[in-house]
């Protein structure tokens, strides 16, 4: 039998996740919001999530997948820790109607994990997916050494 090279696969492919961890960020005005450059772009078909340290339970981190939507208690929406991202860069941020009367608990030094999990390990039509809102299981399932975590 005779084996042939398939075609050339795309410049810069890896089947590794990577995860960034942001330093300590303020939300301040005017913008409640930092913007990241990614050392190394991603691929077009690349899934970036963004996680929020919200606190620690049982000696762990406690990692929350965003956004994240807070509530008065009427109901009424207060504030979002939100995100959106390209390829190359991710923009993190607070949104809400009046940020600046914020406790400083919610505005000072937040910290982020930015995941980057390769397209063809998208959840599509596998039978068990990721929970993605689950911060340990997509660790687990992308296999992520967390002493690899790059900071951004």
């Amino acid at each position: 039998m005779r084996r042939t090279k398939g075609p050339r696969g795309e410049t810069g492919y890896s089947a590794e996740a990577t995860v960034y961890e942001t330093v300590p960020i303020n939300f301040l005005a005017p913008s409640f919001g930092v913007f990241y450059t990614f050392p190394n772009s991603a691929l077009a078909s690349d899934h970036v999530l963004v996680y929020r340290l919200s606190g620690v339970g049982n000696g762990a981190d406690v990692w929350q997948l965003m956004p994240q939507y807070r509530y008065f208690s009427d109901g009424t929406f207060d504030f979002a820790y939100n995100f959106d991202a390209t390829r190359f860069d991710v923009n993190i941020f607070l949104e809400g109607n009046d940020l600046q009367t914020l406790s400083d608990d919610f505005r000072l030094g937040q910290i982020f994990r930015v995941v980057i999990i390769p397209g063809q390990f998208a959840n599509k039509g596998i039978q068990n997916p990721i929970n993605l809102e689950d911060y340990n299981a997509v660790i687990k399932a992308y296999k992520i050494d967390e002493s690899k975590i790059k900071t951004l």
